[in-house]
């Protein structure tokens, strides 16, 4: 792991997206009506980025384990495309880029199991940081 001893605690927010594909409109019609057969799509994959977020640092081995003190998940539905969006913040002397990313991922890959049996054309694209601030550098994609 890289040494941050020397570093100081700064405000640090990430913003992550990840984009789902689906195969057809009846499965954004199932998603909207709550009619997916594994539950409430939304919900649980939220549930899911949550966790993905908080167990970051267990599953990466360089990634330093860190205070989250503030996680969103939020949903975008264009055409057949499902955009998620995380938003981290911490307090701390390393940046939530990873745990934004990983939970972006996780999201998607839940999506992705429990739309499976009703669209077999689902897709994950674009995994991204979208926005990062705090420490050295500041960006925004």
């Amino acid at each position: 792991m890289v040494d941050i001893t020397q570093k100081n605690n700064t405000h640090r927010t990430a913003i992550a997206q990840a984009i789902v594909k689906v195969g057809s409109q009846k499965t954004i019609d199932a998603i909207i009506t709550k009619q997916v057969p594994k539950g409430d799509v939304f919900a649980m994959s939220r549930a899911a980025g949550f966790l993905g977020i908080k167990k970051t640092a267990d599953l990466l081995p360089d990634c330093h384990p860190l205070p989250i003190e503030f996680a969103a998940i939020d949903y975008t539905i264009e055409g057949l495309q499902i955009k998620v969006q995380v938003t981290v913040k911490t307090f701390y002397k390393t940046g939530v880029e990873v745990e934004a990313m990983h939970g972006a991922s996780i999201v998607a890959l839940n999506m992705y199991d429990m739309l499976k049996p009703i669209d077999k054309a689902i897709e994950i694209t674009h995994i991204k940081l979208l926005k990062k601030t705090g420490g050295k550098s500041d960006i925004e994609g």
